[in-house]
């Protein structure tokens, strides 16, 4: 047999050396590791995600020392209706002087102290301490441990009174302490899950533990060179989840598309030799185009103009990289070294012979109706996932704030609390306030002076701002950070058209009129609108670049103009679909005690846009091995009919299984306790799920069966193009293929 292709040969040297390959492989994992341990990881500190006017303000602000502190507050709150006020008054003294001992703690305010009326609720129940957290607010949620312990102490000593810290600085620092518990718990449970479905799959325990087993290690490695890569390129704070669920996913889809084509070379009576050779220039090969496609689709975060997709893009092109790298590598080494042996552990009656290799009663049945009915169930499939994707139409994007926090954090309950004895919390950070960065060769110029003096008036003149304003300068007398309060609760409406007023009216008829004066807006509401805006502009290019290039890759690879065109519409119905499933479980509030959330009515910012490319990415994963099989049989001579039914249901087995794999570390994610990985692991389990059915076992069947020879098209001006073979060439006759004629 000719090996024609560059997976064939790699295949082939692994499998004459497998001692080599394997040792490469833990060396170069080990490596990676020890790299990323010396190194370290570079975390993208907070303003680096912030984009447009609000980067600009953030930057301004940033270079002068005039970030806006971290605020933070204490609430002390009787809770019983016979317990005496004093209580209150003894533990917020006892609170006061455990905070005034601490060096981080700046500008604390005591509602006992006259001066500060507004810290003491109506009924003398509710009392807030509120301060501000020492040097760069990027750093403050590091630097929240004392204050923590303290509070905790006060509570211990005072347990007739409610005591509860509040602020961003105390959330980011439970939050980062939650996301690493759920990451470890995610690791914990995904491994088991996946090893329990493809021991279904293949009913051995070594079968099903080596595809784990390399995907795990791949993803050991990726971190690590992650790490590295984030001295260049900061690494987001959900970046190690996102490497975690992409390399567990396309780990264990590419060690299963081999496995199962090795296994069913074995079951043709084929030396484990010759199987493996064949395998290597088949699976292989298509291992190689899947991952290609992957990448493409990943590296259209580059054009999204945010650096938390940048981070997504790096570490997910690296774990892709080294996934394809351990498929042709190590796997075929392995399956070399283990010979029969990779039937080891068979688990009684899930052990078969033809184990991975059969093909699924189910799916026949699906698919003979199907075929037998191709326009009936193309319109049935295509009408319901239109109408899945309808409820799109009204997504609404937002970055997460205090009441998006995990719930089993106590700080949503503090937050209410607060909430229900003041009747707000905008000065205790639940809405930071709009901060104008205004910068000038001289800040304290009259004209200058006056125009800020001016904005203020105007700014609380309209309505839609309110008291207090806030004006700090830098040592220089260059720059002044005012503060501004808008109205509403920072990600509605009226908060959003508060902005607009300011950005469009009050500064241009200000400080705008001043020559060499600038003036950019930033904060909570400001990052939000300029990262949505960023967004609807970058999002064209995105998806133009991820297209086009599949397009081109699936057109040359399968030398057809309506294969590309049908994948990639198949491929943005399912996007769509899940899309309108994100919207109607995280913008309604009939799941929230299912799946343990509160709605904000919004999807989170980056979300979107991510899901395209990591789906768009991941389903065509399943499309090309359907269709380089089917393709391998049109090649051999079947008819195209004949070869789209036997090539999904050769297909079958494996891309249930990949699909289940998935779905299951999916779902793992959508039980986290952060919201932004619930709505990921939800959007991404039920688009692999609908993409696992629907679309490859109704819509594509029944497509191309319509078709007929028409899904081979290809223009003779296009002839021009080199010819790639999908599969390696192989001698027809050395594999009768049944049905063929």
């Amino acid at each position: 047999m000719k090996l024609n292709n560059l997976a064939g040969r790699i295949g082939a040297w692994a499998a004459a050396n497998p001692k080599d390959a394997i040792f490469g492989w833990i060396a170069f994992v080990a490596i990676a590791v020890a790299l990323g341990a010396h190194f370290g990881t570079k975390a993208m500190p907070q303003r680096a995600s912030t984009i447009g006017e609000s980067a600009r303000a953030d930057k301004v602000l940033s270079r002068v020392g005039l970030r806006t502190p971290a605020e933070e507050a204490v609430l002390v709150q009787i809770t019983r209706l016979n317990t005496p006020t004093e209580t209150l008054y003894k533990a917020v003294r006892d609170a006061t002087n455990r905070l005034q001992g601490i060096d981080d703690v700046r500008k604390l305010r005591s509602p006992i102290d006259k001066k500060n009326p507004d810290l003491m609720a109506w009924d003398l129940r509710s009392a807030l301490i509120t301060f501000r957290v020492r040097g760069n607010p990027d750093k403050a949620a590091k630097r929240m441990g004392p204050v923590l312990a303290a509070i905790a102490k006060v509570q211990q000593r005072h347990p007739l009174v409610y005591v509860a810290e509040f602020g961003k600085a105390s959330s980011d620092h439970a939050l980062e302490k939650s996301i690493g518990n759920d990451f470890k718990r995610a690791e914990i449970s995904t491994v088991p899950m996946t090893i329990a479905i493809l021991l279904i799959a293949f009913g051995a325990a070594m079968a099903a533990g080596l595809p784990v087993a390399l995907a795990f290690s791949g993803v050991l490695a990726t971190l690590g060179l992650a790490g590295i890569a984030s001295h260049l390129f900061p690494m987001a704070g959900d970046a190690k989840s996102v490497i975690l669920l992409v390399g567990m996913a396309v780990g264990i889809d590419y060690s299963l598309f081999y496995i199962r084509r090795e296994r069913e070379e074995r079951a043709q009576g084929r030396s484990l030799r010759e199987a493996l050779l064949r395998t290597s220039a088949t699976s292989g090969h298509t291992v190689l185009i899947s991952g290609l496609t992957v990448l493409i689709a990943m590296s259209g975060m580059f054009f999204s103009g945010s650096q938390i997709f940048t981070s997504f893009a790096v570490g997910t092109m690296i774990m892709v990289g080294v996934a394809i790298l351990g498929s042709i590598t190590v796997l075929p080494a392995m399956l070399s070294l283990l010979g029969d042996r990779v039937n080891k552990g068979r688990i009684p009656f899930l052990h078969r012979a033809d184990a991975g290799v059969r093909e699924p009663s189910a799916w026949g049945w699906v698919l003979d109706r199907v075929l037998r009915r191709p326009g009936l169930s193309a319109s049935l499939a295509a009408a319901f996932l239109v109408a899945l994707s309808l409820p799109a139409l009204q997504l609404h994007t937002q970055f997460p704030g205090f009441s998006d926090l995990p719930p089993s954090l106590g700080f949503q309950k503090t937050h209410d609390r607060i909430q229900t004895a003041f009747g707000t919390a905008d000065y205790v950070g639940e809405q930071t306030p709009a901060v104008v960065a205004v910068h000038a060769r001289y800040i304290k110029a009259q004209r200058v002076h006056d125009a800020i003096a001016a904005m203020q008036r105007l700014a609380l003149a309209t309505g839609q701002m309110t008291p207090p304003t806030d004006v700090r300068l830098d040592s220089k007398k260059t720059t002044a950070s005012v503060s501004i309060m808008l109205k509403g609760n920072g990600n509605d409406s009226q908060s959003k058209r508060a902005l607009a007023t300011l950005r469009n009216k009050v500064i241009p008829a200000t400080v705008g009129k001043v020559p060499g004066v600038t003036a950019d807006v930033t904060g909570s509401t400001a990052a939000t609108v300029d990262f949505n805006h960023t967004m609807t502009r970058h999002m064209p290019m995105v998806f133009g670049f991820a297209l086009v290039l599949v397009f081109l890759l699936l057109l040359i690879t399968f030398r057809s103009i309506v294969v590309p065109i049908k994948a990639v519409v198949l491929n943005l119905l399912s996007v769509s679909a899940a899309y309108g499933v994100l919207v109607l479980v995280f913008q309604h509030t009939w799941a929230e005690g299912i799946i343990g959330f509160r709605s904000n009515g919004a999807i989170v910012s980056w979300l979107p846009m991510f899901l395209f490319v990591i789906l768009f990415g991941i389903s065509m994963d399943y499309h090309v091995f359907i269709l380089t099989r089917i393709k391998e049989l049109v090649d051999r001579g079947m008819d195209t009919d004949v070869a789209v039914a036997e090539g999904i249901k050769k297909s079958a087995s494996v891309v249930t299984s990949a699909a289940a794999v998935m779905v299951g570390v999916f779902a793992i994610f959508a039980m986290l306790n952060v919201l932004e990985m619930k709505q990921m692991g939800i959007g991404l389990g039920a688009a692999i799920l609908i993409d696992a059915t629907i679309i490859r076992a109704v819509l594509l069947p029944a497509t191309m069966k319509l078709l007929g020879e028409w899904n081979w098209y290809f223009p003779s001006w296009l002839e021009w193009i080199p010819r790639i073979r999908t599969e390696g060439t192989m001698p027809p006759a050395e594999t009768p293929v049944p049905g063929s004629v």
